[in-house]
């Protein structure tokens, strides 16, 4: 029986050679596409998940909950708090606290040679307490986990770290410079754990060494909170963080006494911190990743979608088929196995043609999204494919076979199929329209982003960024910082050069409350600053509305304020507020304000513009910002390279420029773009197979009454007319319904924006336009090549 079902339906596919490549196509690519998205998908779902107390490890954020209402999200803590949760938290199992991505210098002493290699390492070094090793898991190469950083000056490498300092040469022993003045000895070695983890140092440096590497931090105190600091929390069951949770404000209120309402303590899982971008996640945000999900099911819907379509439309080719068969016994069982036995034919040639798909462009995609993706038969992967094929299999070819099967073999035989067959073709246009409205939405929300990021491109963000090359300074290096600004400033082209803390634009927010106009009481809102020369208006092109700038000094003597803070003071005229004083509390006493600047963006435009105060302080200088005329960029930065080495011999030189910084506060957005970009052209594709295979049925269904128009006079415009209106008419009711909803999705990804382009009736106008244009033109090629054919031969078909 089984032999029987196969040669009869190898024979119909080859009979149907047309539709069955339409079918082959659209399924091979739009699994194709959801196989790309599960890679995606699996990627980020994996971040820090191969932990054995995963449902039990929680990082502890502070969110701070200002007087005016705001709630700045943090993912740091103060380093006290770890101790604390050890010795006094009954649901505590472990507790440890990291200082994460610490930029240091490593200097490594080579035999035979005088100056020693040197490593700038902007992420990947830490400092820890030894109990990190009881809560997240490594495999010990060497080394005794318990013992390793107990002590000051000790430290632990991964194996690619290790190679990468000492090469093949035992570890255990060797001796790391950091900063050009501590040294720490090997202790351990970890093997590399998976690279899937938000937690990926290379180079642990026990919390013992800190006092040496900065003596100023101060490790008993609760009020002092960095960027880089992490506390995290090994639970005895998952069900305890409610119970910790509870007990967090009784901790703030011991520690912050009155202030224990702005210290907010958190246990977020650690499975959540990959996709918190509030909090300093990675680029990517739970929401594109649920929307990238739904997608990839849209996809196998328009693929399966075309194979319904394709499969009713031949109903009343096959009918007398069936009409044959029923009469001779045929079961419709039989008949729906039969069916569903020609579907899986084609379902798993396509799955075999979608993974050579994948093998050719998971390279090229990988490198797309600027991830390490590999594809790999492995559990999840197999459980993917055979829930995929499953999946289409029924979706597709459950209905055409029900269809089919349930003809009857009177009107079949007899040749009056139109009433049952009409059922079919109404659920034809409404699945037609289903595909269209989902590429509707997509080429809509691509447009929105696109329209985002041009939005972005051309703000003005209230300085210039174009030209201008950041080089971090060594820092409590007053003398050689002064020396390196005025070398570089007698050379042509340089044209300014600015010592600051950061630039005008940072992925760091530093600042603090204010006292103004003789006022005792420290403002409600937060005051961000930019600790700089007195060049930094001039190196980064702010605009002064009013007053002068800041006189050249090494302390806090005036200051200069934004447009936001004036608002926020109260005044509307920037003219009213020179000469009003106000106190920081990085300066004693209140001291006057001597001119106002425009706004400027402080980071992305995700942000409103934040209340800002610009004065100098020359111990805090961590960046050099260069403005170079740009005529001869490699010659210049040749030279800046230079004078680094001469002023700063023991130090790495590393640079970037502005505009480098700035983009990669829109990570997110860029990949998004591609992404939808991306899935909207095979979506796009798929709607155009199944288009193209109904418009190709509908011209061999009427043939004749083709021939006959064209004998009776009409013209080729007329004909192409008659076979494209029905399938454009479906096509705008699509726009009709997918519109609003797009407009409602992309409304609330722009929510995420304090500066956001509006969505414009052009968008709408545009994406319908292109649907309507793609439609015809693939509605067109068929109609034409109909409409042009010779008319004695279509009459002589029948």
């Amino acid at each position: 029986m089984l032999r029987s079902y196969l040669k009869i339906a190898l024979r119909n596919l080859r009979s149907q050679r047309s539709y069955t490549l339409l079918n082959v196509i659209g399924l091979s690519v739009g699994m194709a596409g959801a196989l790309l998205i599960f890679l995606f998908l699996r990627h980020h779902l994996s971040i820090d998940r191969h932990h054995a107390k995963l449902d039990r490890i929680f990082r502890i954020n502070t969110d701070m909950h200002l007087d005016d209402g705001s709630i700045e999200y943090n993912p740091e803590s103060p380093l006290p708090l770890a101790e604390a949760l050890r010795n006094d938290y009954s649901q505590v199992e472990q507790a440890a606290f990291l200082m994460m991505n610490r930029e240091l210098t490593v200097s490594i002493r080579q035999s035979g040679q005088t100056a020693p290699r040197r490593f700038l390492e902007h992420k990947g070094t830490g400092l820890v307490e030894p109990e990190w090793f009881n809560i997240v898991d490594y495999t010990w190469l060497q080394g005794n986990p318990k013992t390793a950083l107990r002590q000051p000056n000790s430290a632990v490498l991964l194996q690619s770290w290790a190679k990468k300092y000492f090469g093949d040469v035992n570890p255990i022993g060797q001796t790391l410079t950091l900063n050009n003045k501590t040294g720490v000895t090997i202790t351990g070695i970890l093997a590399d754990p998976p690279p899937m983890t938000d937690t990926n140092l290379g180079l642990f440096v026990s919390m013992a060494t800190l006092k040496q590497l900065d003596p100023a931090n101060e490790v008993d105190n609760w009020w002092f909170l960095n960027s880089t600091n992490r506390v995290y929390v090994a639970l005895k069951n998952p069900e305890a963080a409610l119970s910790l949770e509870q007990s967090f404000p009784a901790l703030a209120k011991k520690h912050y006494g009155v202030d224990a309402k702005v210290f907010q303590f958190h246990a977020q899982p650690l499975c959540d911190i990959h996709t918190d971008i509030k909090r300093g996640g990675e680029t990517i945000r739970a929401s594109l990743l649920w929307s990238l999900g739904i997608i990839g099911v849209l996809l196998i819907v328009a693929a399966c979608i075309n194979f319904i379509n394709l499969a009713t439309a031949q109903a009343l080719r096959r009918g007398k088929e069936v009409g044959v068969r029923k009469t001779l016994g045929s079961s419709r069982g039989q008949l729906i196995s039969q069916f569903m036995l020609e579907t899986s034919l084609i379902v798993f040639t396509s799955s075999a043609l979608a993974l050579l798909l994948v093998t050719i462009l998971l390279p090229l995609f990988s490198d797309w999204v600027q991830l390490a993706l590999t594809f790999r038969l492995d559990g999840p992967t197999i459980l993917f494919i055979g829930s995929l094929l499953a999946g289409i299999i029924l979706i597709a070819g459950g209905y055409p076979a029900l269809v089919l099967s349930g003809v009857s073999p009177w009107a079949a035989l007899k040749g009056t199929l139109t009433g049952a067959s009409g059922r079919g073709f109404t659920v034809q246009r409404a699945l037609v329209v289903t595909q269209f409205a989902v590429c509707q939405a997509l080429i809509i929300g691509s447009l929105v982003v696109a329209s985002q990021i041009r939005y972005i491109q051309q703000a003005d963000l209230g300085f210039t960024k174009d030209n201008v090359v950041l080089v971090t300074v060594p820092a409590k290096q007053q003398a050689r910082q002064e020396a390196f600004k005025k070398q570089l400033s007698q050379y042509a082209d340089v044209l300014s050069v600015s010592l600051s803390h950061r630039p005008p634009a940072s992925d760091q927010l530093f600042g603090g409350s204010i006292k103004f106009n003789g006022s005792n009481d420290w403002s409600v809102f937060p005051v961000r600053d930019r600790l700089a020369d007195a060049d930094f208006v001039r190196t980064y092109g702010l605009t002064l509305m009013a007053g002068r700038n800041i006189a050249p000094s090494d302390t806090i003597r005036e200051y200069l304020i934004n447009e936001s803070l004036v608002h926020q003071l109260g005044f509307s005229n920037p003219q009213q507020i020179l000469g009003k004083k106000l106190q920081y509390y990085h300066s004693p006493v209140q001291l006057p304000i001597v001119g106002v600047v425009k706004d400027f963006h402080q980071k992305s435009l995700r942000e409103a513009i934040s209340p800002c105060l610009i004065a100098s302080k020359a111990d805090w200088y961590a960046r050099a910002g260069i403005r170079i005329a740009g005529h001869h960029p490699a010659q210049t930065l040749q030279h800046i390279r230079q004078t680094w080495q001469q002023l700063f011999p023991d130090e790495v030189f590393e640079y970037q420029f502005m505009d480098e910084q700035v983009a990669r506060f829109y990570q997110t957005e860029d990949l998004t773009a591609r992404l939808i970009n991306a899935f909207t052209g095979v979506a796009i594709l798929i709607c155009c197979l199944g288009l193209y295979g109904l418009v190709l049925h509908s011209v061999g269904q009427r043939t004749k009454e083709i021939g006959i128009r064209k004998v009776l006079g009409a013209s080729v415009a007329s004909i192409v007319g008659l076979l494209s209106t029905e399938f454009l008419k479906l096509v705008l009711v699509a726009i009709g319904i997918a519109s609003p909803l797009a407009w409602w999705v992309m409304t609330q990804w722009l929510q995420d924006f304090a500066y956001k382009t509006d969505i414009a009736w052009w968008v709408f106008a545009l994406a319908g336009l292109l649907a309507e244009s793609i439609a015809l033109l693939t509605v067109s090629f068929q109609s034409v090549k109909a409409a042009l054919a010779n008319p004695v031969k279509s009459l002589r078909s029948e």
